[in-house]
């Protein structure tokens, strides 16, 4: 079943003032994101992402094209119950708690005021704020805003959550936070739909993947099917060896990196594995690590842009 599924969408927004033109933002994007997934929606600034977001959430009607949540038609209005959405700029009422704010979400969202209260109580712990859940947003950082808005987000333990940007202004540690809550919502069977620019993020959470540019989809799929193999080119890590190895390494390998251990050899074929092994113990080193090279997500993400 697709939670989520987009045919055709197309927006089109006028500019200028006195004489209008016509920016197409969205240009027939078609999309299916199955049910307990995390998927990912890359792009540089301007390419569409938050478009896509306001339309599946209605925020604004798109030009052309359809798409539906849940089964339901995105106009319908009975399945909002069952969404979160987390804005990329969230703005909140900041002379609220935190425990008020979410309180209030959950008032929103037709939840008994004793459930509300719990749940607020539950969320603000899962995201790393029970300690500050009594003092004013006002006060918190755009970091402790962020996690705010991803426990208002959860507030009616929605089915289907959208995320936009949600690690915007967060530490390390937030991050890694964020990472691992959003891993623990797919395992609760949970479909998650997020945007972001930070493509390590991405490579670690997501199931799938679709890269936009200038409104067109121009990449989606698995992650383990998109970022393909170059090839035969392996990547090797050994330790213990000399100057004069690296000397021989270097004659027949792509790329020799020299490190406080040893070094980093990148072979353009893997059947010069054998001689690398055979420098490396004559040198009384060992080989530590070999690995076929493996195109990252940023390589490609940067690929299909240009490309595009």
């Amino acid at each position: 079943m697709f939670v989520i599924e987009t045919e055709n969408l197309t927006q089109d927004y006028a500019t200028g003032f006195w004489r209008k033109r016509r920016v197409r933002a969205l240009d027939g994007l078609s999309l299916q994101v199955e049910a307990g997934e995390v998927f990912g929606l890359l792009g540089p600034n301007g390419a569409g992402k938050t478009t896509t977001f306001k339309i599946l959430l209605g925020l604004i009607k798109p030009t052309a094209g359809s798409a539906r949540i849940l089964g339901a038609a995105i106009s319908e209005v009975k399945m909002r119950a069952r969404v979160g959405y987390l804005p990329e700029q969230p703005y909140f009422y900041d002379y609220l708690t935190a425990r008020e704010f979410l309180a209030y979400c959950g008032a929103l969202c037709d939840l008994p005021a004793t459930e509300a209260r719990q749940r607020a109580a539950e969320l603000l712990n899962q995201v790393g704020l029970a300690e500050s859940a009594d003092k004013q947003l006002r006060k918190f950082s755009k970091g402790m805003l962020q996690r705010v808005g991803l426990a208002q987000a959860l507030i009616n333990d929605p089915e289907v959550l959208f995320l936009d940007e949600p690690m915007s202004g967060l530490d390390p540690l937030g991050r890694r936070e964020v990472r691992d809550l959003i891993v623990n919502l797919r395992a609760r069977g949970k479909t998650i739909f997020f945007s972001s620019h930070i493509l390590t993020d991405v490579e670690a959470m997501c199931d799938r993947v679709a890269i936009l540019n200038r409104g067109r989809l121009i990449e989606s799929g698995k992650l383990s099917e998109i970022l393909k193999t170059r090839s035969n080119q392996i990547e090797a890590v050994v330790s213990g060896i000399n100057e004069s190895a690296l000397a021989e390494l270097r004659k027949f390998a792509a790329e020799v990196l020299p490190t406080p251990e040893g070094a980093r050899v990148w072979l353009k074929d893997d059947r010069d594995a054998g001689q690398l092994l055979e420098i490396t113990h004559q040198a009384g080193g060992r080989l530590v690590s070999i690995n076929p090279v493996r195109e990252s997500l940023e390589e490609l993400f940067v690929r299909e842009v240009k490309e595009s």
